[in-house]
């Protein structure tokens, strides 16, 4: 590998919860010798207090995430910025902006889909022609989702020779949650954007929707049986994430004649089995709402504020370690064939394997760069690293399964 600057990677937002998880876990899985990395922040006690705790003989770089010249002195010392430091809407703008301007590869977890937006329409247009890949939404939301559909519809193209129509996902999950994700659900709810949050096509490029895939993409809202799962299936609460990733994504390869399907239309849902299974999907579908009504109002949110996790707190290690998530994706052609995907990692969603997520995608872009896709732009985890962090995941410990489906399964 050729090194024209000092760094590979730098871990933006190192002191924060889930930024201290990224630190831990390039120490424990990165070769120092292969992957020159550094910690990064704007509390340079805090570092020094993250680097004295895992005795990691890693750099410490500094800069407020508002410090336009500082972060641009960060960017350009380094190939990949990898950054947890949110929420991004209030956080993120300089970061990006410094890894435009030194053409630095980007990733992040964010799941704030306006501020997307808000990149795709300041930031493609150069990024793409540059080369420059900035990658948000590289954590749980929205990698197994993205990365899911993306396998599943060439699965269909490539074995069983029919291009898909559809394709359906249903999480099963269990873990925690901590402060930093709280803070940017708080964030989106305040800022004014829900007209934006309720668009089922906010990332993608214009005149990319036809008729047609507009009818059949409302977010589902209410708890159903769902007969060809043979299961109660629940609204996914970060489907209105996930889903406009994913569309995205079709969009995207639309555009470079790698369709996934005529008409494609992609949703998501909760998963609920056995015993008691319809009481849960509606008891789920109830308290979602009560919370999101509870993030808009303050009166409300006062109230419940002091019961949840603070920023820079989250859950357990046992609790992240004991977690887990499952997805089951099902594609459906024009003639009826079906095929599945599985996606499974032990340790909980929102951490252990967000943090998976989002460190190997950082991996993809500095050991594996000659084998991603050759383009630039505000991507996605499917059109920015694709089969390259599908076999990092797999090597990570990420079960990933194709196979034909048939209900019950």
């Amino acid at each position: 590998m050729n090194h024209p600057r000092p760094y590979d990677v730098v871990l933006y937002g190192a002191s924060g919860f889930t930024g201290q998880q990224t630190v831990e876990y390039f120490a424990k899985n990165v070769d120092g010798e292969k992957v020159r990395w550094a910690i990064a922040g704007r509390n340079p006690d805090k570092l020094a207090q993250v680097k004295q705790a895992l005795a990691i003989p890693v750099d410490i770089l500094v800069a407020d995430s508002r410090d336009q010249g500082g972060l641009e002195a960060i960017a350009a010392q380094t190939q990949v910025i990898l950054n947890t430091a949110g929420p991004f809407a209030l956080h993120g703008d300089a970061v990006v902006d410094a890894c435009v301007r030194k053409q630095t590869h980007y990733a992040d977890i964010t799941g704030e889909t306006p501020w997307v937006k808000s990149l795709i329409q300041r930031y493609h247009a150069q990024a793409e022609t540059e080369g420059t890949r900035i990658i948000p939404c590289c954590g749980f939301d929205s990698v197994p989702s993205d990365l899911g559909t993306y396998l599943l519809v060439r699965f269909m193209q490539e074995h069983l020779g029919v291009s898909c129509r559809q394709v359906k996902a249903y999480f099963q999950a269990a873990g925690g949650l901590n402060g930093g994700t709280l803070a940017s659900a708080v964030n989106l709810a305040r800022s004014g954007q829900a007209s934006q949050l309720a668009d089922p096509f906010l990332l993608n490029p214009p005149n990319s929707v036809s008729p047609a895939v507009r009818a059949n993409s409302a977010d589902p809202q209410w708890p159903q049986y769902d007969r060809s799962l043979g299961a109660w299936t629940a609204p996914f609460f970060m489907g209105p994430v996930n889903t406009r990733v994913v569309r995205r994504s079709c969009a995207l390869y639309e555009q470079w004649q790698a369709s996934y399907g005529s008409d494609f239309t992609y949703q998501e849902y909760l998963k609920f089995a056995g015993p008691g299974a319809a009481g849960a999907a509606i008891a789920i579908t109830l308290g979602t709402g009560l919370f999101a009504f509870a993030l808009s109002q303050p009166w409300a949110w006062s109230l419940l504020q002091s019961r949840l996790p603070q920023p820079g707190s989250g859950p357990s290690n046992q609790v992240m370690d004991d977690g887990w998530f499952s997805c089951q994706l099902i594609g459906w052609s024009e003639d009826g064939q079906s095929a599945q995907c599985w996606l499974h990692n032990q340790g909980d969603p929102g951490n252990r394997s967000t943090v998976k997520f989002l460190c190997e995608s950082a991996l993809c872009l500095v050991q594996e760069t000659e084998k991603l896709p050759q383009r630039g732009g505000i991507l996605t985890p499917a059109t920015g690293l694709g089969d390259v962090l599908v076999g990092r995941l797999r090597q990570a410990g990420v079960t990933i399964e194709l196979t034909r489906y048939r209900r019950g399964e």
